[in-house]
């Protein structure tokens, strides 16, 4: 059993900017994590295991820092670990409808996910440090408003 705040991964790889990002065959783009606004973690072998984490809306895992995959909760053996897309995801790269089955599935992961307040408070602590800081700016913005 893996437990709550367990290392599950860790992604490696080489850094690329969207341009690059762009030119790379789709098998490979889909399966990038984005590390800053511009720049995204390509692996350098195909079959790294991280690459293969699915997306779920009520994922088991999720991001400590950029690259490292810990555990939101007890994980069971031989249960999928999967990690909600919003917490690393702020670009348009991997948009696709969501399948997950899961009660709270919003139906499309799509690159603007991580602008859910609700999300905000649910994955606090584990989103990526660049969409982190994208969501203290969101969150000033409407202080600043009020």
């Amino acid at each position: 059993m893996i437990q709550p705040g367990e290392l599950i991964g860790t992604w490696s790889g080489r850094i690329v900017g969207s341009g690059e990002l762009d030119s790379l065959p789709d098998d490979i783009r889909h399966h990038t994590v984005q590390v800053e606004d511009d720049l995204f973690l390509v692996s350098l072998t195909p079959d790294e295991p991280p690459d293969f984490i699915n997306h779920s809306c009520e994922p088991n895992a999720g991001l400590s820092g950029q690259i490292t995959l810990v555990a939101l909760r007890c994980i069971l053996p031989g249960e999928e670990v999967t990690i909600d897309y919003a917490m690393c995801d702020g670009s348009p790269y991997d948009e696709f409808p969501c399948a997950c089955g899961a009660a709270t599935c919003r139906g499309r992961v799509t690159g603007n996910d991580w602008r859910n307040p609700a999300l905000w408070e649910r994955y606090a602590g584990h989103f990526s440090p660049y969409l982190q800081r994208r969501i203290d700016a969101l969150k000033c913005a409407k202080a600043e408003l009020v």
